[in-house]
């Protein structure tokens, strides 16, 4: 079985998993891209579903947070994805959508990070309007393909439509149990010692955990973590 196939087999056997974001990030590595984002929609709100840089993680949390911080509402595909049908995964290129972008925009987005390329998928479901964009970097001479850029697209629709609702943020699926339950006690304004005492475990292993889900996250501080965890 060749890796393409199997990454995507192992997508598929994951939907609706907490292990589905780290097999998904896994396939679109293999699609010779450098950063994966996925963005939800709803009206004038967004949500980071997943970010992940493959060479500097705290990039990936820095891009989202500033992203959610307003900056969606100026995405250049913003009206294409609020009119698309459901059922729909389209494919759009950097190179189409270039002429409609603000230059703060391009700045904050592309070349300070040094993100060459752009592939989003547009994905829309029966509960979900999602963004899925493939970034590659400086260097980059061609873009992902096509084909298997839809359909990373189409898994991650199918993944997110299936999340069952367990007052978790989407973003945390990524993290282990422990991982999350301490994330989650920093969401809700708790210290290290109160969330060790509900636990069970030493506050030190509370920031132990901490410290791996930041990394995980591709980001360094609490703020960071609220800002992804926006809903």
């Amino acid at each position: 079985m060749n890796s393409f196939a199997h990454h995507v087999e192992t997508c598929l056997a994951r939907i609706g998993t907490e292990d589905f974001a780290t097999a998904f990030a896994d396939f679109a590595e293999t699609l010779g891209v450098d950063q994966i984002m996925v963005f939800a929609i709803a009206g004038d709100h967004a949500r980071c579903l997943l970010s992940r840089h493959f060479h500097h993680a705290v990039l990936a949390g820095k891009l989202a947070a500033t992203y959610l911080d307003g900056w969606f509402l100026q995405d250049p595909l913003l009206p294409e994805l609020r009119r698309t049908s459901p059922g729909t995964v389209s494919l759009h290129r950097l190179g189409g959508i270039g002429a409609e972008m603000g230059d703060d925009y391009r700045r904050i987005f592309f070349d300070e990070p040094g993100l060459k390329a752009k592939t989003t998928l547009i994905a829309v479901g029966d509960h979900l309007r999602l963004f899925v964009s493939l970034y590659q970097s400086e260097g980059t001479e061609t873009y992902c393909d096509a084909d298997l850029a839809r359909l990373a697209g189409r898994l991650a629709l199918m993944h997110f439509e299936r999340l069952s609702e367990d007052g978790s943020p989407p973003p945390l699926a990524v993290l282990s149990e422990r991982e999350r339950a301490v994330c989650l006690g920093v969401l809700s304004g708790q210290k290290a010692e109160a969330i060790a005492a509900d636990l069970g475990i030493a506050a030190s292993t509370v920031i132990t955990y901490r410290k791996r889900a930041y990394a995980k996250l591709g980001i360094t501080s609490r703020a960071g973590l609220f800002a992804i965890c926006a809903r």
